[in-house]
């Protein structure tokens, strides 16, 4: 192209932001008492952020006299749609262009720390590239999950996360009357999400939330992959904070039965609680096995973080047989691979997440395995669990093997957990899910459920109803039952995506791939560097990668917005109109 342009002069950005206080202290203060800003000059105008967002409780409000302000690179430096970590002295901003106006928030994700600037910029959000979650850039709000926080915006920098403004409840019952506005039964994601929702949404009448934990809501996705993690670390908020925002949580509460005429809850220990709005958010249980020698000691279903920390123990310098390789067992296999003597994993399938991943994934990651001395004993099942002195010694399987055991854990799936709803009139399905609308509404007014026991209308797979067991999915669920609870007709409308992680590697999952009859595998599976697309018919409907990132987020994006995504799309191997790095 010809023609002579002259240089525009640079034009700076500076970003002010408010200082974490313990570094406040450092900042001198002039003699008018005004804080002197740390001014990094430099040349041409100066385009300001001023903080919008104050931090919540329990920080007291910086007052303005506590902003710093900072150049942190020329604003021709970033192109439309980039993004870009700046460094502030003490910490890290995420910079985003977009639209031509400049963002600036925390640069970290607050779920699991993932650095936001290998993610996905699309639609005025940032997704992560680890989890999925989203983040709204002007707000740094939390518009999808998984994780509780939104970012800071402007904020101080320490802190990667900033809890939503919350009402308080000011019902002078609570805590002590027999009945309450919202009952909440469950204290996964979906139980948690809902209780913070309705806060978040000004909602300050009574909110018990009901476990059968002895604990307060952890992180669960956590136990298979890491086992000896204490139940302390795997807290999702800390006591003060229910204690702060008067949601009451009921510990080894477990309901027994649910009276939808008289709006009334009847606990184990008889205690009646009568509710205005419910949720239903009870999970699932885990299968056990039925075979001969169930009863001996240290077979293990893994529920618990008690649960996960015994079988570590008991794992160490043993011999550990795993039964299922679903996530659960293939990640619990993993993980004692490092403690115990041996490691042998016993499955139906003739490979490892051969319905969710397909043959040849399952194969790749089967080889990842074996190569970290995990035996496999496919196509077979146990018949019997032999134990000596009450305690297991062999398992013997149908193929006739007998394989040296001294722990057993069983993962071979779940089932919801809805037993006690049976004699209700709250709809079940044949398979005892809780069938609900868009609008996470049960057949009962009034009632909503959501979480790992209920199957929901999907809305990009043609509405077809859905059982998705995911935390992720949770989360998004427990917010829309709140938003509706408040009247606001929210509907679901997340695209599902989840992780595992073993031997310190990651597998990335989105979309939803019942019933794919084709998987298009680009990369090198050998190497576990690829992503996967799962077809069927024409259409992508889902897709896994491994050390392929951010593309996982990046068609979440894409079948988030609407678009569909063509099989032939994929085959040609040109990633480029995915990656962004081409037309």
């Amino acid at each position: 192209m010809g023609g002579c342009f002259s240089k525009p002069k640079p034009v700076e950005l500076k970003i002010e932001v408010v200082l974490p206080e313990k570094e406040r202290g450092k900042e001198e203060l002039s003699a008018s008492g005004k804080g002197s800003p740390r001014a990094y000059q430099g040349n041409g105008t100066a385009r300001h952020f001023h903080t919008e967002e104050r931090l919540s409780t329990p920080h007291p409000y910086p007052s303005p006299q506590d902003c710093v302000e900072a150049a942190v690179c020329h604003v021709k430096d970033l192109e439309n749609g980039q993004m870009r970590e700046v460094e502030l002295g003490w910490g890290k901003v995420l910079l985003v262009k977009d639209n031509g106006e400049f963002h600036a928030l925390g640069h970290k994700c607050p779920h699991y720390g993932a650095p936001l600037v290998k993610g996905v910029l699309s639609r005025g959000r940032v997704r992560c590239p680890w989890h999925g979650a989203c983040f709204n850039i002007s707000t740094g709000d939390l518009e999808d999950f998984p994780g509780l926080d939104s970012l800071h915006k402007f904020q101080a920098l320490q802190l990667q996360r900033r809890t939503k403004v919350m009402a308080k409840c000011i019902s002078p019952s609570a805590g002590y009357s027999s009945s309450t506005n919202v009952l909440i039964v469950g204290a996964g994601a979906a139980g948690l999400v809902c209780a913070e929702t309705l806060r978040q949404e000004g909602f300050s009448d009574r909110i018990v939330l009901c476990t059968l934990d002895r604990h307060l809501p952890y992180d669960r996705p956590k136990l298979s992959k890491s086992l000896d993690t204490q139940p302390e670390q795997l807290a999702l908020r800390p006591k003060e904070f229910f204690r702060a925002y008067g949601i009451e949580v009921l510990t080894e509460a477990q309901v027994v039965t649910v009276d939808v005429r008289t709006k009334k809850v009847v606990f184990k220990d008889g205690f009646k609680l009568e509710y205005s709005k419910l949720l239903l958010a009870p999970g699932s249980s885990p299968k056990t096995l039925s075979c001969k020698g169930k009863e001996v000691e240290n077979v293990f279903t893994i529920r618990t973080p008690e649960d996960a920390n015994r079988v570590v123990r008991l794992a160490r310098g043993r011999n550990v047989v795993v039964v299922g390789a679903g996530f659960l067992g293939m990640e619990v296999a993993a993980y004692l691979t490092e403690k115990a003597h041996s490691v042998s994993v016993v499955e139906l399938e003739e490979t490892p997440f051969r319905r969710f991943l397909g043959e040849r994934v399952g194969r790749a990651l089967m080889k990842m395995f074996e190569n970290n001395r995990v035996k496999f004993y496919m196509q077979t099942e146990v018949s019997e669990l032999r134990g000596q002195e009450g305690k297991l010694k062999e398992v013997v399987l149908k193929s006739s093997k007998v394989v040296r055991a001294d722990v057993c854990v069983v993962g071979i799936g779940a089932v919801p957990a809805t037993g006690f709803l049976r004699q209700s009139g709250i709809g079940l399905d044949s398979r005892g899910f809780i069938p609900v609308n868009k609008m996470m509404q049960t057949n009962v007014p009034g009632v909503f459920a959501a979480g790992d026991a209920v199957t929901f209308p999907l809305a990009w797979r043609n509405n077809r109803k859905v059982n998705i067991p995911h935390w992720q999915m949770a989360h998004a669920q427990g917010r829309v039952a709140a938003q509706n609870m408040l009247a606001q007709e929210a509907e679901m409308s997340t695209v599902p995506y989840l992780w595992t992680a073993m031997f310190g590697k990651s597998l990335r999952y989105a979309g939803y791939g019942e019933g794919f009859d084709d998987v298009i595998i680009q990369g090198d599976l050998e190497e576990l560097k690829f992503v996967a697309f799962y077809t069927k018919g024409d259409e992508v409907i889902a897709v896994a990668s491994m050390n392929y990132d951010p593309i996982v987020s990046k068609v979440a994006e894409v079948l988030a917005s609407g678009r569909a995504i063509r099989k032939r799309e994929v085959e040609t191997g040109d990633m480029s109109w995915l990656t962004g790095k081409g037309s």
